[in-house]
């Protein structure tokens, strides 16, 4: 009998482990409520895509260190299929394991999957290979369309459905689409009871999923008409004024709250070309004493931004500009910085958190150390277009776009033999997005989209070639024109107003790996000032190695280099561009290691060959050239 019983306990402990380790989260009579009590959420921004793994503990404790009990993170689905059907949830982008490391810290988590997420994120999270799909049309009633969100977020919710309160995680609250009521004021050729519909819908993909904490939607409180939908919350982006935040959620929200700003701006967005948006401290920290005096919560967007690595940043859609490519860096002049640190905004949002919570706030941790590295020696240099010709090549009788080539990011060299000379007015009016423009491997222009650059005079001689070396510099994310997307040359070529048809051949340059020296032979050179002079102009690949008797967070010095990508022992750690305002690129200590480091320069441009460059412990994002 006493076999049995113990037999019986041990069968029973799990069920009442896990039944005493769950909580709950509710909406009602206008508060948020937490295991029964009235909780406000003091929430921040953290995308665990722009942080490497081994840093996203040390960012948490940083929030806490803020006064914050809440963060929220974006899913990312272009970053989890980057290939129809292939997933992948490990190492960096391993969210189940950011979300427990979140409860471990006894934060509570809102969880933002989208499908559509903005996010200044290539393409707004949409992996660029749906554009392929046909029929499909993103953020509609599309029956295409809503059978691939269906996919993601079934397969999102196979990482996360442990992960909510309910089941004894620190999930709290989850986010139907994203601030879909500007899309709705900006797309007025469909029918607002089919952008109701498509919303609605979105939100029962969650409910069928198995998410069953509440719902809620982030729009700007003006936009409420097309963003908010029934069952969820509405939470209003951006809304300083108290009066006119409690006016609105009352309207679409049985009369009464609880009220949330789920993005609170301490900082802006940044762009290339355009000068560094910097928000006052002082006035951030008086809107957060506001919101707390009124039971407010609120989600402060970012309270640290980390780093658009790789090719993960999006743009912006101007008329005056055409677009906008984001920066590497998405410090976003948050109250934590780019690298983990604290700044004086950070200071003054703990110092009024502080006065107003009934916890204990604690001291933030101490920032990872900081390296310089005073020289990194460039031995090898390759000529990208004499590599690149040597690839395979597709041929067409005009050119295609990224997404026929089933290409996502990087460049193509378009190329088109001439047997008899041409000259006049070079036209490419669907460039997408920039252009380094040769003749017979010799520079002739550069055409930029965002500077609406489209034409230049050109002059190809008898038995010629042209060459057109083009880049993806990011989808466009936010806004209407998220719905014309496709990359590299999408319209016709013209000279001296002729349509050059026939004879293109393309050549993929996806860089999703660091270009192998190794395997180019003839095509590389050492990096002496014979051969510096003579590849002046030409697109190149560097190479060098160091080494370190320590590793630490650094910034590599790029300012007078021209325009790139750069890869740090595997890890391509983002884009530059001499245009500023960002000079320096943030190269995380986790990625460095003792003893011997590989280096690897894709420069487009080449106006200055280099033999080295440098690492600094502070980094430059506000100088413009």
């Amino acid at each position: 009998m006493k076999l049995f019983c113990y037999l019986l306990l041990f069968l029973l402990l799990p069920f009442s482990v896990n039944a005493q380790s769950k909580s709950t989260f509710e909406i009602k009579d206008g508060h948020f409520y937490r295991n029964g009590k009235v909780t406000s959420l003091l929430s921040g921004e953290m995308h665990y895509a722009r942080i490497p793994h081994q840093y996203w503990r040390h960012r948490l404790q940083m929030m806490k260190g803020m006064g914050l009990n809440t963060v929220a993170t974006y899913v990312f689905w272009n970053y989890h299929e980057p290939t129809p059907g292939q997933w992948d949830f490990k190492g960096d982008k391993n969210l189940a394991e950011f979300i427990k490391i979140a409860g471990e810290e006894g934060m509570m988590v809102i969880l933002r999957p989208g499908p559509y997420v903005c996010a200044e994120w290539e393409f707004g999270g949409y992996p660029w290979w749906i554009q392929n799909v046909k029929g499909l049309e993103i953020r509609r009633d599309n029956a295409e369309f809503l059978k691939y969100t269906k996919l993601y977020i079934d397969r999102l919710y196979k990482e996360v459905a442990g992960l909510q309160c309910t089941k004894g995680g620190p999930v709290v609250m989850v986010q139907c689409e994203n601030e879909f009521g500007s899309y709705v004021s900006q797309r007025k050729d469909i029918p607002l009871e089919e952008h109701r519909r498509y919303n609605a819908k979105i939100k029962q993909q969650l409910a069928d999923a198995g998410f069953e904490v509440p719902l809620f939607t982030s729009d700007g409180s003006w936009l409420f008409e097309g963003g908010a939908t029934e069952g969820a919350l509405p939470t209003a982006n951006g809304e300083n004024n108290i009066e006119n935040l409690k006016k609105v959620v009352n309207q679409y929200h049985n009369g009464k709250g609880p009220y949330m700003v789920a993005e609170f701006y301490p900082g802006w967005l940044s762009h290339w070309a355009e000068p560094f948006p910097q928000v006052d401290a002082s006035g951030i920290a008086r809107q957060t004493e506001k919101y707390l005096k009124n039971d407010v919560s609120f989600n402060v967007y970012m309270v640290h931004g980390g780093t658009n690595f790789g090719f993960t940043s999006g743009a912006n859609y101007d008329k005056k500009r055409d677009i906008q490519p984001d920066l590497t860096s998405y410090d976003y002049d948050a109250p934590i910085s780019e690298a983990g640190w604290v700044t004086p905004k950070y200071d003054s949002i703990r110092n009024v958190i502080k006065k107003y919570v009934g916890y204990t706030v604690p001291k933030a941790p101490a920032a990872i150390p900081v390296i310089e590295i005073p020289s990194i020696k460039l031995t090898k240099v390759a000529n990208v277009l004499a590599f690149a010709e040597k690839q395979k090549a597709v041929s067409s009788d005009s050119p295609l776009t990224f997404e026929q080539l089933n290409q996502g990011y990087g460049y193509v060299l378009y190329t088109r033999h001439f047997n008899q000379p041409i000259s006049g007015t070079l036209e490419i009016p669907g460039l997408r997005d920039y252009a380094v423009v040769y003749v017979d491997g010799e520079k002739v222009g550069v055409l930029n989209r965002n500077t609406k650059t489209y034409e230049m005079e050109i002059e190809v001689p008898f038995n010629a070639e042209l060459q057109i070396l083009v880049e993806n510099m990011g989808r466009i994310n936010y806004g209407s024109e998220i719905i014309h997307n496709t990359k590299g040359i999408i319209s016709p070529v013209k000279i001296a107003g002729a349509e050059i048809n026939g004879g293109w051949e393309m050549y993929q340059l996806p860089m999703s790996e660091e270009p192998d020296l190794a395997k180019l032979k003839g095509d590389v050179y050492e990096n002496t000032s014979a051969n510096m002079k003579k590849l002046a102009n030409c697109p190149v690949v560097y190479e060098g190695t160091f080494d370190l008797n320590e590793t630490g967070d650094t910034f590599l010095d790029m300012e007078n280099w021209g325009k790139g990508i750069v890869f740090v022992n595997g890890k391509n750690i983002g884009r530059y561009w001499h245009v500023g305002p960002q000079q320096t690129l943030y190269l995380p200590g986790v990625w460095l290691k003792k003893g011997s480091n590989k280096i690897v320069i894709f420069e487009q441009l080449n106006l200055q060959p280099k033999t080295e460059v440098s690492a600094v412990k502070t980094p430059v994002l506000m100088k413009q050239m």
